[in-house]
């Protein structure tokens, strides 16, 4: 995909073992590392995929951002310009979710054109007989979602569960998004990638 354009910037946050890499390695690559933790990120990784969503192609440009709290000021820099951002929290761990609502706050006070979607992470680990591992309440996640009007998922990278339509409704979204705007000469959010869409670190674009 060397020299092709993306369309829209998507960004991951959260805290660290949160299960973003998971998902975005799921998402790109239709893989999942099982029990092998993967290195904590450092800065961003980068990584690309087209999608058709209502007969148009749309290529996402991903960041998945490091959670380690030491890293925040550099996540800020690759959420600028982003039109989605995915927030991520473990559903094990309740603390994560609290987390979740720091970068809710902070994309509502410096990215306001950005849609936020709520993604809970490992869902297998809390489905069936599993249950009392659960930590973060389904109902206290849409109530927070009304108030800042985000959509939530509950994903599993181990089985796939809702990681596709995640990113398709995040599409479609910003196609319906597109189609209320009259049309710009120079999309600020459009620029080039010089780079594979391979996960990888690399500078952000924007």
């Amino acid at each position: 995909m060397s020299g092709g354009k993306i369309d829209m910037k998507v960004v991951l946050l959260g805290k660290e073992y949160g299960g973003k890499t998971s998902l975005v390695e799921r998402y790109l690559h239709d893989r999942f590392c099982g029990d092998v933790p993967y290195q904590n990120t450092i800065g961003a990784a980068f990584g690309a995929k087209k999608i058709m969503v209502d007969g148009k192609n749309v290529t996402m440009g991903i960041w998945d951002t490091a959670g380690s709290e030491r890293y925040e000021a550099m996540s800020r820099i690759y959420y600028r310009g982003a039109r989605a951002a995915v927030v991520c929290y473990d559903l094990t761990d309740d603390t994560s979710f609290d987390r979740a609502r720091f970068w809710v706050e902070e994309l509502k006070k410096n990215e306001e054109n950005c849609r936020i979607y709520l993604c809970g992470t490992k869902k297998d680990l809390v489905d069936g007989v599993n249950k009392k591992n659960r930590k973060v309440d389904y109902h206290n996640t849409t109530d927070f979602a009304d108030e800042i009007n985000a959509l939530v998922f509950e994903t599993s990278s181990k089985t796939c569960e809702n990681v596709r339509e995640l990113f398709y409704q995040i599409c479609k979204d910003f196609i319906d998004d597109c189609k209320k705007l009259p049309e710009q000469p120079s999309d600020p959010t459009r620029f080039q990638l010089n780079s594979s869409p391979k996960h990888k670190t690399c500078p952000c674009n924007s």
